[in-house]
């Protein structure tokens, strides 16, 4: 809080407080769009007090933890809000992980709250088995799991009150990958938050699709839409054909994709009799792109491809533009673009020292929204975040020009189209086999330059463990995200000279064959 002109205590306003107000300027416009359900911005400003109360009646209290294991449903969005609206920090899991793993988040973050969809009930019901303390609420019929949320709201009064959050209280936990015992869980504030309101390309009616999980950048640029008086509409999942449908029957004018899945877009044979002159901004962003496939986008789209770089841990960092997207300079399409304003970006050294624009080191980023830190972790906290600097981990360099190129990553981590597989993670289920010796894990590109998970496995000797097996035991431990979709058996495992497994050479020999 702090002090007005008129000597009056202003009370912090956070984002889900703005977003409210928004939808209650034009209560009888579309804001949501799932199959064939049209909400209104009243009836989903309505849902979003109804279900705050709802909260509260459960026991829901500012500073506690709520947990989404909930697909892309109107629902979602509403009980997004009304945690938010409580004060609450908002935990939502990505749905391809094991049930071991999202226990041990659950346990970790210390959930009051765990809100599944009725896809999700029997899981739900197994979780409330394992966490006890985690109290389990479906958006939909419950029976089995837990009350129905959506039926408890109905029950309450839809009429506003003010929001519970303070700027410093902890907003969001963005878990980066499923751990036993503590899972790095990165923490940003409502102080953070409060400016969703961002402009965006062109003018004209702000239609969003949302095609990805809502737990990642799609809901972000849904809070942003609605903010912006636009309408989001919310498909279950990605598949290029319902996609192209959505793009041309909803007039879509905004949409953020994976590269791999926007090649799969450009990839569908309906894409060239499809509308899409509704097109303003298509966002990619997450993991690397072919330049190649990138122009032939722009070719086919037209100048509305925008290039998103950030992490996590350190918010926006760069952005490659749609006038930046010229097919005649495929240079620039291999940059993550330019630095976005407001945030500081240094390169350096393995000794902590500036380098010179164009020489290659470490991405460190100074900025507002850089986290406050790992949940519970405050030595991997200190590790990454040195003197108000975040280390990303990444490695690249800034030309002359101020274009931002990565070209590899510190941390060994491997992005996948519904969330990150950790290699130590999955190296360490592995190992874990009786017949399991040692195992290497890395990513390697496909011919879309998508990550796809593959393993090196040296067994015991005398071992005949097989593939379908330790797959299975992937499944099992860590959930399909984590599957690797091809597994190598050698007699040993080539290592580098300070000792290590040379990952390096492992994959050059997958791409090789």
């Amino acid at each position: 809080m702090g002090i007005g002109m008129y000597g009056t205590t202003e009370r912090f306003r956070g984002h889900v407080e703005e977003i409210l107000d928004a939808l209650a300027d034009e209560p009888g416009r579309e804001a949501l769009v799932y199959r064939g359900l049209r909400v209104s911005a009243g009836e989903l400003r309505g849902l979003v007090y109804g279900m705050a109360r709802a909260l509260r009646s459960q026991g829901v209290r500012r500073g506690q933890t709520v947990t989404l294991l909930a697909g892309n449903l109107p629902e979602t969005i509403a009980a997004r809000y009304a945690a938010g609206l409580l004060g609450c920090a908002v935990n939502h899991l990505y749905a391809g992980l094991s049930a071991d793993v999202h226990a041990d988040i659950l346990r970790d973050v210390e959930t009051r709250a765990l809100i599944v969809d009725p896809a999700h009930r029997e899981r739900g019901a197994e979780l409330s088995r394992r966490v006890p303390s985690a109290r389990v609420l479906v958006l939909g019929a419950g029976a089995g799991a837990g009350p129905d949320l959506v039926r408890l709201a109905a029950e309450e009064s839809t009429e506003a009150f003010p929001g519970s959050a303070l700027a410093q209280d902890i907003c969001t936990i963005r878990h980066t990958g499923g751990t036993t015992g503590h899972p790095k869980a990165i923490c940003t504030t409502f102080g953070q938050r409060v400016s969703v309101g961002s402009d965006w390309a062109g003018g004209g009616p702000v239609r969003t699709l949302v095609c990805t999980t809502l737990a990642h950048a799609a809901g972000l640029m849904a809070d942003t839409t609605l903010h912006r008086g636009g309408t989001v509409v919310l498909l279950d999942g990605f598949e290029a054909g319902a996609v192209l449908a959505a793009l041309e029957r909803e007039r879509i004018s905004h949409v953020f994709l994976l590269p791999p899945l926007l090649y799969q877009l450009m990839d569908h044979p309906e894409v060239d009799r499809t509308d899409t002159s509704g097109l303003r901004s298509l966002t990619y962003g997450g993991c690397a792109s072919s330049p190649t496939r990138l122009a032939a986008a722009v070719r086919r789209f037209g100048p509305v491809l925008s290039q998103f770089y950030g992490q996590n841990e350190a918010g926006g960092i760069s952005v490659l533009p749609p006038e930046d997207h010229d097919p005649r300079r495929p240079e620039l399409l291999r940059t993550a673009g330019k630095i976005i304003e407001g945030v500081e970006v240094a390169v350096r050294d393995a000794d902590g020292r500036n380098l010179p624009a164009g020489e290659r080191g470490e991405i460190c980023v100074r900025s507002p929204h850089v986290m406050k830190g790992y949940w519970k972790q405050p030595e991997l906290t200190a590790e990454v975040l040195r003197d108000g600097w975040l280390h990303t981990g990444d490695i690249g360099f800034v030309d002359a020009a101020g274009y931002v190129t990565i070209v590899d990553r510190l941390k060994d981590m491997i992005v996948v189209v519904g969330g990150h597989v950790y290699t130590v993670e999955l190296e360490d289920v592995l190992n874990s086999h009786p017949q399991v010796l040692q195992s290497a894990v890395f990513g390697v590109p496909d011919a879309n330059l998508a990550e796809r998970v593959h393993a090196v496995v040296v067994r015991v000797p005398g071992g005949d463990v097989g593939e379908e097996e330790l797959r299975a035991t992937v499944r099992e431990r860590k959930g399909a995200m984590y599957e690797p979709v091809s597994i190598d058996f050698v007699d040993a495992l080539p290592l580098t000279d300070a000792g290590k497994p040379d990952k390096k050479l492992l994959r050059g020999r997958v791409l090789a064959g």
